[in-house]
Parts: structure tokens; C-alpha cells; sequence
């Protein structure tokens, strides 16, 4: 069975997500796209997700509290 990446984007621009979603999506990846924290929660716990790009302009430890409290999952780490 062949695993198609499947990609979270989370940004409030949505013309930035649509881009990023359609060029992604062109490369073979499967892409999620969340307007914020609420959503990105949502997605995070119906999906397994291989990697999150969140372009929110806050450390990543800021966005993962500003979303209900939610630690970081292990599985994901920071870049930033």
C-alpha cells in the first residue's frame, strides 16, 4: 500500500492556504487545511497527520496552549 504524506496547513490567510493546498496537492501530498487553533484541533484528532506547517506568526509552544490548552503531542515536534 503506497502512504500518500498528508500534510496540515494552519494559517488564517485562507488565499495562502488555497495556494499552498493546490500546489501541495499537485506534488502527490494529501492536504488539510485549518483556519485556526479550534480547527486544527479537530483535524489533529480525526486525522493522523504527518506533518503540521503552521505559518501563525507565535512561537510554537504559543500556538499548541492557545488551542484549548493542548500540550504538544509527542509525535510532533518544532522546527522554530
Amino acid at each position: 500500500m503506497n502512504h500518500k504524506a498528508h500534510l496540515l496547513i494552519v494559517d488564517d490567510d485562507k488565499e495562502l492556504c488555497s495556494l499552498l493546498s493546490k500546489f501541495l496537492t499537485g506534488q502527490g501530498y494529501r492536504v488539510s487545511i485549518a483556519h485556526d487553533g479550534l480547527a486544527m484541533t479537530d483535524i489533529l484528532a480525526a486525522s493522523r497527520i504527518d506533518l503540521v506547517a503552521s505559518i501563525l506568526c507565535c512561537p510554537a509552544k504559543m500556538v499548541w496552549h492557545s488551542v484549548g490548552g493542548y500540550a504538544q503531542p509527542a509525535r510532533y515536534r518544532s522546527l522554530c
